[in-house]
């Protein structure tokens, strides 16, 4: 198993190394600079100023010399400083927000998991039932509505309607005021719609891969051998054909990681909330490229472990993999 991840580790490093020279090569094709923005609403900005801003942000140079440079400070642990106006190091930036993203994808893939397995399980196994054609109906409305639209919808409706939640930020204004319970009451219920958001899309998706699996899966010779020998459902549905219908899905999850984080742009933004994603849209927006290619590096990392948890969860699922 520790030589399997070594050799997905080392795998890791040139896809990484590649992703960076595509980020950075692509994010200087978007129209605008960080010079533009500054100088273009200040009339006292001459063409000289702007020339100066690009030399003090290497700007000037071409284009392969900057990714070389930016390169030299990441292997010193360096993701450089910010072009914003407070000129903070990105990586203070980046490590306020990371672990309110870290937080909300976290809890979300925990109710993907929690929720979509049962129901992939329950709706295979009692094919063609009135629980199957419910959850069927539901989770095409998931598959069909558009993140942004469901988030403007439940804001109105339990923020606006019913008054019921918070409709943006982390804190109320009185949380400083408030005692140890009440305030993680007061996070909970600023968490509770974009956690939601971020989880229903995923959780329709993974409910039918399981759906899917289990049905393939309970219908192999060996689930009717189980039966045979006087096994309970109980034990040939969970013991004998969950894990084998695990698998595939296994794989999906690893790849629904990168959705997640992704996403955190649009819930983040909509319901203001200080994390990485509302930072990212910021810094794209005022073309603060230190700051965008650190938050995209952090996110190509996560990815990969993300995808390299997946990979020794399906070696642990099955051995096969390990011994390949």
């Amino acid at each position: 198993m520790l030589r399997y991840i070594a050799k997905r580790i080392l795998f890791m490093i040139p896809l990484l190394l590649g992703i960076t020279i595509i980020c950075f090569f692509v994010m200087r094709l978007a129209p605008g600079s960080p010079t533009d923005l500054q100088t273009e609403m200040n009339p006292r900005a001459s063409q000289e100023m702007k020339e100066r801003l690009n030399a003090l942000y290497e700007l000037d140079k071409p284009i392969h010399v900057q990714y070389g440079s930016w390169l030299k400070k990441i292997s010193r642990g360096d993701l450089g400083t910010s072009f914003s106006s407070d000129h903070r190091p990105v990586a203070d930036k980046i490590m306020e927000r990371l672990p309110i993203t870290i937080l909300i994808n976290f809890l979300s893939l925990f109710i993907i998991i929690a929720v979509a397995v049962p129901i992939g399980v329950l709706s295979a196994v009692h094919k063609d039932s009135l629980f199957d054609k419910v959850t069927t109906v539901v989770v095409f409305i998931g598959f069909a509505v558009p993140t942004f639209w469901l988030a403007l919808l439940l804001m109105i409706f339990f923020g606006i309607h019913l008054g019921w939640l918070p409709i943006s930020g982390l804190r109320s204004l009185n949380y400083e005021y408030l005692g140890a319970w009440d305030r993680l009451v007061d996070l909970a219920k600023h968490l509770i719609l974009p956690v939601f958001v971020s989880a229903f899309g995923g959780l329709a998706g993974l409910s039918r891969y399981m759906r899917a699996n289990m049905l393939e899966v309970i219908r192999q010779d060996y689930i009717m051998t189980a039966r045979a020998k006087g096994l309970s459902e109980r034990q040939v549905i969970y013991k004998h054909a969950l894990r084998n219908a695990l698998l595939p899905a296994i794989t999906i999850l690893g790849l629904s990681i990168p959705g997640l984080i992704g996403g955190s742009v649009i819930f983040e933004t909509i319901f203001a909330i200080p994390g990485m994603g509302q930072l990212f849209y910021m810094s794209v927006m005022a073309r603060d490229y230190p700051t965008v290619m650190g938050i995209l590096l952090i996110g190509a990392i996560l990815t990969l472990v993300g995808n390299l948890i997946a990979d020794v969860a399906y070696a642990v699922a099955d051995p096969r993999i390990r011994i390949s």
